[in-house]
Order: C-alpha cells, then sequence, then structure tokens
C-alpha cells in the first residue's frame, strides 16, 4: 500500500531554512549506543563506542547539539541518563535535547537540572496534549521538544502509541497545529516506515508540515542517508535533521552534513 498522502501532493513552495541545525542522534539503551528498526527492539544493532565515547566524537568534529534517547526509559519510565548529561557537560560544549520516560513535570525538571537544553516528550505528547502544552509554557518554548511519530493509515498521518502498536486516534495535523498555537518552538517528526531503513526522508510530508506550522521548527527523522538528504530536508523548510545510523555506520561525514 502506497505510504504517500494524496493531501501532501501539492505543498506550498518551501523556503530553505537559514537556522537549519543537524542533530547526531545518540540512542541508549544497556549503556550501550544501539539502532533499533522502525523501533523495534528485536530488530537492534550495538555499536563499539561508548555513549560518551560518541559523543566527544561528535564534538570533536564540530557538532553544537546531540539528540540522546534514553530507550531503557521509553519503555520503562524513569530516565536513567542523567549521569551521561554530566560527564557530556563536562567533556563537551555540547548541547543536548534528550527524551525517553517522561510522564511528569518533575521529570522534566530533573532532566534539565541535569544538563540538558532541550527535553523531548514523545508518548505522553500524544496522549495529554493539554498537560504538554502547560509545560510548554511553564518551561518556555526553547526547552520543550514534542516528538510525533507518525504512520499513514486510513488516508491520514497518525500517531500510534506502544511501540507503534496502538491507534491513538489522533492525527498528526491536529496535533501540530494544536502545539504550534501553544507557543511550541522544536517539533520532531519521525516518519516510523523510513526509520533506520535508510531510505531517504519524506520530503512531502515535511514540506506539508512545515506549511502547516511555519513558525515551529520541525526536525526531520528517519531515512537520513547523506548530505544531499540533509540539504533536501533544509530545502523543504526544516530546522533541522535528525542523523543516526548514517552517522554510526559512516555513510556521511558529519562534517559535510554541518557544511549543510
Amino acid at each position: 500500500m502506497s505510504t504517500q498522502n494524496p493531501a501532501l501532493t501539492n505543498p506550498q513552495s518551501p523556503i530553505p531554512n537559514p537556522r537549519f541545525t543537524p542533530y547526531p542522534a545518540i540512542d541508549v539503551r544497556d549503556g550501550a549506543v544501539v539502532r533499533l528498526k522502525q523501533g523495534d527492539y528485536a530488530q537492534q544493532t550495538t555499536y563499539p563506542a561508548t555513549p560518551l565515547e560518541q559523543a566527544r566524537g561528535y564534538a570533536a568534529e564540530g557538532a553544537q547539539w546531540l539528540h540522546l534517547v534514553d530507550l531503557d526509559a521509553a519503555r520503562e519510565g524513569g530516565y536513567t541518563l542523567a549521569p551521561l548529561l554530566d560527564a557530556i557537560a563536562r567533556s563537551t560544549s555540547l548541547k543536548v535535547q534528550t527524551g525517553g520516560g517522561i510522564r511528569s513535570a518533575d521529570d522534566v525538571l530533573r532532566v534539565l537540572d541535569a544538563g540538558a537544553a532541550r527535553v523531548v516528550i514523545g508518548s505522553l505528547a500524544v496522549r495529554e496534549p493539554d498537560t504538554v502544552a502547560g509545560w510548554v509554557a511553564r518551561f518556555g518554548s526553547e526547552r520543550i521538544t514534542v516528538a510525533l511519530d507518525t504512520r499513514f493509515i486510513d488516508a491520514a498521518w497518525r500517531l500510534p502509541l506502544h511501540g507503534w502498536t496502538e491507534s491513538s486516534g489522533r492525527s498528526l495535523d491536529e496535533l501540530a497545529v494544536f502545539y504550534a498555537g501553544a507557543g511550541l518552538a522544536h517539533l520532531l517528526c519521525t516518519d516510523i516506515g523510513r526509520d533506520g531503513m535508510l531510505a531517504g526522508p519524506n520530503l512531502e510530508l515535511y514540506a506539508h508540515l512545515v506549511s502547516r506550522v511555519p513558525d515551529v521548527a520541525v526536525q526531520a527523522s528517519g531515512g537520513v542517508r547523506d548530505a544531499a538528504d540533509i540539504a533536501a530536508a533544509r530545502a523543504v523548510g526544516c530546522g533541522g535533521a535528525i542523523l543516526g545510523k548514517a552517522l554510526l555506520e559512516a555513510r556521511i561525514n558529519l562534517k559535510d552534513a554541518l557544511a549543510c
């Protein structure tokens, strides 16, 4: 079945974002750097460097930001990477946006206090949008990134939950517009079908999303393969792109990515 939304085939003419940020990503599970295929914990690739070594390497290559995910907490709750955040802060100049298992305002405070520049809210942002909108107001628009993972189902981009196996009953357009109205500044959108697949980002999806929430910096996630994909994401108006597997497997040079 096609995953192309007919409503996305004619987006408004995009404008390249002059403040585009590549985000090298580190996903951590059981203390190791890993990547999952389409979010499936049973399809994991583990990489040799420690998370701190990987972060230091990205900093040495010129990265300003790091996207850090606690996969253990994403399943069980209870963010576990505070010591790693502290070590990254002490040994690099990286600004870190990070999440996994964020369930309460106290969780947000703890992660910010541990050294995060932004806290990423995923499942709860779909289940309890009013709560998360309140956090945007409380902590500030620069301290919260809402992450919406989407799949094209029944003629719309839907937002599944629980390992992408259950329907939330909500659509991407609905919540993106809601959060933009609540003052959100940073929205990370993952095309589930392209996550970990190195198939290229879904540019029609991101062009549409940027047209719907032009004042929000949209971070493209899923499928980025090379510098051309990064340049293409910027060209459709995205404010950033998440660089995961392609960096870890040396399919793309971070310096080339940053030059985009």
